[in-house]
């Protein structure tokens, strides 16, 4: 029997009311996020992704649909029992919403202090959470003399400080620099495994999606676009706003230029190769030997391999150039052979006979990036 998923949205829709017209922030969003999980929601600006998160704990309201959490839907609670669900939740935010007239440790326990523990109890759980978090000796600093990630970790040991089982992260890392990101996403990942804390997190990077999320939504324009296994989207993106984003991360992808200018440099067949966990443990992808006995010269010419959750992911770019050159079937002959073994492949043709790569918008002539800058 499947486990109850902790979070749960059913047919949810927000919408915001401007001055000229009605924004659908959240359009008709049903997701289920399990226990112990850390679910990531990317989009772009303006996709809905922190209206999404700020219904999970009735920041907002919703115009229709129903928002479970551990079965409990927050969306017909009164002010009560609403902040006996909230207890279960922590939230941390991009800016770090501190008070900077309290020390760091006053920050910590100021919602244990909202939540009626006794002054024992409090210092005790604050220490905890300072030390779980790396800034015990910053306890009676003020935020002003703190770093942005110090300020950040102050903020996840607020977050923590009651032990909730659910982390809301709406843009954490978005004002922290790449070193900083990774030490957060580090003691993230720490909350997650050590404290069993489910953690859903809000973003725009893929690259934090790709260091720390098992499971990942793409939004746009208030829906849920795709969803699946981190490695999956990563590795089989079919939405364009998803592999606008797998570009941001994994930049092994040649855009059309960069096509062209290979194709410029190598005359023989240009052919696109995506490499995962699975095709490198396979005979198949050992692809000079293959291509030797099928009489066919094989070179890596572009792309890169890198890890998503711990499994290898890239794309690499492969001129292949038929020994003989009257055997013109010997790359059809080969690709086939590849096919059959599992491996993806895409044709991009020749110097003289250039194919276009699906991944792009050919309706546009447009490359992903040149689409996000419009």
């Amino acid at each position: 029997m499947t486990a109850q998923p902790i979070i749960s949205l059913r047919h949810v829709t927000k919408n915001f009311q401007t001055k000229h017209r009605s924004v659908h922030a959240v359009d008709d969003v049903s997701l289920d996020i399990g226990a112990g999980e850390v679910f990531g929601v990317i989009g772009y600006s303006g996709a809905g992704k922190s209206t999404l998160v700020r219904l999970i704990n009735a920041l907002e309201s919703v115009d229709s649909g129903e928002v479970l959490v551990s079965g409990v839907d927050v969306t017909k609670l009164g002010d009560k029992q609403l902040r006996e669900v909230r207890s279960t939740i922590g939230m941390i935010f991009q800016q770090f919403n501190l008070f900077s007239a309290k020390t760091v440790a006053d920050n910590v326990g100021y919602p244990l202090k909202l939540a009626g523990w006794d002054k024992v109890k409090r210092q005790a759980q604050v220490a905890k959470m300072l030390d779980f978090v790396g800034i015990t000796d910053q306890a009676q600093a003020y935020p002003s003399h703190l770093s942005g990630g110090q300020k950040q970790r102050v903020g996840i040991a607020r977050a923590l400080a009651h032990s909730p089982s659910i982390l809301l992260a709406d843009e954490a890392t978005s004002a922290l620099d790449p070193e900083t990101t990774n030490e957060v996403l580090d003691l993230l990942r720490r909350a997650n495994h050590e404290l069993g804390t489910t953690i859903v997190l809000i973003t725009h990077e893929m690259g934090v999606v790709q260091n720390l999320c098992d499971q990942v939504a793409v939004m746009e324009a208030g829906r849920i676009v795709e969803r699946g296994s981190t490695y999956d989207i990563f590795a089989h993106p079919r939405y364009p706003a998803t592999r606008r984003f797998i570009q941001t991360a994994l930049r092994s992808h040649p855009g059309p230029d960069t096509v062209q200018r290979l194709h410029g440099i190598h005359p023989g067949r240009l052919v696109l190769m995506t490499v995962t966990a699975s095709s490198l443990d396979s005979e198949a992808f050992n692809l000079a030997k293959i291509a030797e006995t099928m009489g066919v010269t094989s070179s890596i010419i572009h792309g890169s391999i890198t890890e998503v959750t711990g499994r290898s992911l890239g794309n690499v770019v492969v001129e292949l150039v038929p020994v003989n050159t009257d055997a013109t079937d010997a790359v059809d002959a080969l690709l086939s052979r590849l096919s059959d073994d599992g491996i993806d492949w895409t044709d991009l043709g020749t110097r003289d006979h250039p194919r276009p790569d699906p991944v792009w918008d050919q309706t546009t002539g447009k490359d992903a990036e040149s689409e996000d800058q419009r």
